[in-house]
């Protein structure tokens, strides 16, 4: 079957890191930012959901871009939003960047900002309304490391893969 695994997350979730270990254990790439802006400026698309929808004709992993709206009509789509708390965030932007605590926070603030921005700008919608997602993991409770054993079991169980 042809899945497409969005994840949109809030800055500082370890969304990243559930990614690669969900695209290691499915076997499928998982594609962001640097990637979608890189396919738009060397091809021959008009936009990022144009992008977004090409990549989709095969199974994968897009990271943010509104990929779960651009793509909230296909049924092999399946939309998981990664959240956390603001002060495990904060922790786990300090030790990724070596900052220092006020200066992740700053950057967790600007980040969060403009997603949510960037979110309504593509959409019309406000950024992280769980209405908007098949599931929600919250790594402060489940553990960044643990969320793609979850995705995994979860597509095991209702027999996606």
């Amino acid at each position: 079957m042809n899945l497409v695994i969005t994840l949109s997350r809030r800055y500082g979730t370890g969304a990243s890191m559930i990614a690669e270990d969900l695209a290691r254990g499915l076997e499928i790439p998982v594609y962001d930012k640097a990637y979608i802006e890189h396919e738009l400026e060397g091809n021959s698309y008009h936009d990022e959901a144009e992008v977004i929808r090409e990549l989709a004709n095969h199974s994968c992993i897009i990271l943010g871009r509104c990929a779960s709206q651009i793509l909230k009509d296909q049924p092999n789509v399946f939309n998981v939003y990664v959240c956390a708390d603001k002060e495990d965030r904060i922790q786990r932007i300090m030790k990724k960047e070596s900052l220092s605590y006020d200066d992740a926070k700053a950057m967790l603030e600007l980040n969060d900002k403009k997603r949510a921005e960037y979110y309504y700008e593509h959409t019309g919608k406000v950024w992280g309304d769980v209405n908007n997602y098949h599931m929600i993991l919250d790594t402060s409770k489940l553990g960044a490391e643990n969320c793609a054993d979850i995705l995994m079991k979860y597509f095991e169980r209702v027999e996606i893969i």
